[in-house]
């Protein structure tokens, strides 16, 4: 047990149970205990294999590389649309994990087993990436906000998209556009 972990969960508002539950099965687990990005991280050999998370309406398990697991149980989820390799097991309370034990430890020592046999997650193809109407015209017509965007990183320019493509109506589209360009002759993302 890490003092660091005791301190964290002594300062934890909500889900304090709920963590101090999924801490002892992730121990059970022969897993070692460290405080990484402010959370009890739970590693085999120095490689992640899970993470206690916090969030308003659940607490979770995170399994780095949950897309690998067989989801003994099904408890495992996508923590969002755009999630490629990481799995969460949310819970809302100490009965639920207590009632997912069997399954939380089938699949943190399956994880394990990922870890020690050295699989990586395999590179993700990107598929082509389509602008929305908007960015498109405006880069169209202003070359120089075309040159700043084509030398943004591939990252940034899909942050760009991302958040133009998410406003469901033409006109919100058009105004981020207007926000977004600011940024990109700045050469910076849309969160910089």
């Amino acid at each position: 047990m890490n003092p660091k972990v005791d301190a964290f969960l002594s300062r934890a508002a909500k889900w304090q149970k709920e963590m101090e539950k999924l801490r002892a099965i992730a121990l059970d687990c022969g897993l070692n205990e460290e405080l990484k990005w402010g959370k009890p991280c739970y590693t085999f050999q120095g490689k992640n294999v899970v993470v206690i998370q916090g969030f308003k309406d659940y607490c979770a398990l995170l399994f780095f590389k949950g897309y690998l697991l067989s989801n003994a149980g099904g408890l495992l989820v996508k923590t969002g649309e755009n999630t490629v390799v990481g799995r969460q097991a949310r819970f809302r309370s100490v009965a639920e994990i207590t009632g997912a034990k069997a399954d939380l430890k089938a699949s943190i020592y399956e994880a394990i087993e990922v870890e020690k046999a050295g699989i990586k997650p395999a590179a993700a193809e990107k598929a082509a990436i389509k602008l929305p109407e908007e960015l498109q015209t405006r880069l169209n017509k202003n070359p120089t906000l075309k040159k700043a965007f084509h030398a943004l990183s591939p990252g940034r320019q899909r942050g760009h998209i991302f958040y133009i493509s998410q406003a469901k109506q033409s006109k919100t589209r058009e105004s981020r556009v207007d926000k977004s360009a600011k940024q990109i002759l700045a050469g910076k993302g849309p969160n910089d």
